[in-house]
């Protein structure tokens, strides 16, 4: 099967696959639907641009299903023996979501009898198609299961609560409203990341992860004064959250991990929110994080750094750090083999902690965990010039109680210094 040529004209230019629903753009260009639709809903700084001609697409415009492209497809499935994409094309295309439909599904969820069929069948449309979810939103599904939620936390019910958030974190978008109530769901998410249920493992383990992707999503577009009103709760749950990710319990997946980091990430640049982070031990996790968990992961690395680069900024964040016994060590062991985002963070966290917490205990674990070795490495080596600026700089301040050091060459750090 592998030599035999797929024209040309049955591959999508999108997903680079042979078309199971060809349609066609007002720019004459056929795709595949889902790709198609994908790119219109998701590529947000082009999103009404075709992806091939660049011209211009009206938002709302039709794609026109190419039936006749369809039947050659079919046809030559058929003839090459593609069984697997022949039994799609034999199939008649589903057609569009109705509003109709879904309005009723909405009505639906507020019947207590039937509101858990409901979130179910919510959760199989989001699932389907990007077509499903922008027909989701456009009748207000988003508004109907933040409502939903909210009321779950209320209650403290639990009894639907991982498929509302299920899909609420499939349909979530860039631009979504919630009139105001960004800060009572926020608590609402924060509840659902706290719960401690072992009955139910499996669903306990969804939950978690489904609510820390949502939050996320949140937090991304949230608005400056919702960010300065989040609450320690919210990060207390999520160093627990962290915790959980490498004990032997391990519930939550490593893009949920990753996830959480991104809600530290981005809070973190608020001073209220770095001091919160770090009375709830964010440090001390970060660190265990990454000595004990998704060692081989860069990204989780990365962003791992980069929350530590912006706790270190404050005293307290430096002093917890330190108080680490791996902190130092942890730090100068990863530079140089992760990659420059996690070399730029860890020389900036290390020119932190040698200009404001320099004590003498400090400065002889530099040279105990080698970072006076790594500094003169990094000097030497290709990367940024300010970097070897900022590894000059930790030399020059603190040459006189180094220079005698037997850990250390006295013509290599006079060289460098």
């Amino acid at each position: 099967m592998d030599n035999i040529e797929v024209p040309e004209y049955f591959i999508c230019p999108i997903s680079l696959q042979i078309m199971k629903d060809p349609v066609t753009t007002i720019t004459g260009i056929t795709y595949d639907r889902d790709s198609i639709e994908c790119w219109l809903s998701k590529n947000c700084n082009n999103r009404t641009i075709c992806p091939v001609t660049k011209v211009h697409v009206p938002r709302g415009s039709d794609l026109t299903p190419n039936h006749t492209l369809r039947r050659l497809i079919q046809a030559w499935c058929v003839m090459n023996g593609f069984n697997g994409v022949d039994l799609i094309l034999s199939s008649t295309p589903k057609p569009p979501l109705s509003k109709t439909y879904v309005l009723n599904l909405v009505l639906d969820l507020s019947v207590p009898r039937t509101e858990i069929k409901t979130l179910e069948r919510l959760e199989v449309l989001a699932k389907e198609n990007e077509r499903n979810k922008m027909c989701m939103v456009e009748v207000g599904v988003h508004k109907a299961l933040v409502k939903f939620l909210i009321q779950c936390y209320k209650k403290c019910d639990t009894n639907g609560l991982e498929k509302s958030l299920s899909t609420l974190s499939l349909i979530w978008g860039d631009n979504y409203k919630v009139e105001n109530r960004e800060e009572i769901l926020i608590d609402s998410i924060t509840w659902a990341l706290g719960l401690d249920d072992h009955r139910d493992m499996q669903s306990h383990a969804a939950i978690k992860n489904h609510a820390v992707s949502l939050l996320r999503s949140i937090i991304q577009k949230a608005n400056s004064t919702t960010l300065e009103r989040l609450k320690p709760q919210l990060f207390d749950t999520i160093t627990g959250l962290l915790r959980q990710s490498y004990s032997t319990t391990t519930i939550i997946a490593q893009k949920g991990v990753n996830d959480a980091l991104h809600v530290m990430l981005d809070t973190s640049p608020s001073a209220r929110n770095r001091k919160m982070m770090i009375e709830s031990r964010a440090i001390f996790e970060l660190i265990e994080l990454e000595i004990n968990y998704f060692t081989s992961n860069k990204k989780t690395k990365e962003l791992i750094f980069g929350i530590l680069f912006n706790l270190c900024s404050c005293a307290d964040g430096r002093a917890q750090l330190l108080s680490h016994a791996c902190g130092i060590a942890m730090i100068t062991k990863r530079i140089l083999k992760v990659s420059p985002i996690v070399d730029e963070k860890g020389i900036l966290i290390l020119c932190l902690i040698s200009k404001y917490s320099s004590t003498s205990g400090v400065l002889q674990e530099f040279l105990k965990v080698k970072v006076v070795s790594k500094i003169c490495t990094m000097i030497q080596v290709d990367c940024p010039s300010y970097l070897k600026d900022q590894a000059r700089e930790i030399l020059r301040c603190h040459f006189d109680v180094w220079k005698n050091s037997p850990c250390v060459e006295v013509a290599t750090l006079t060289r460098y210094a």
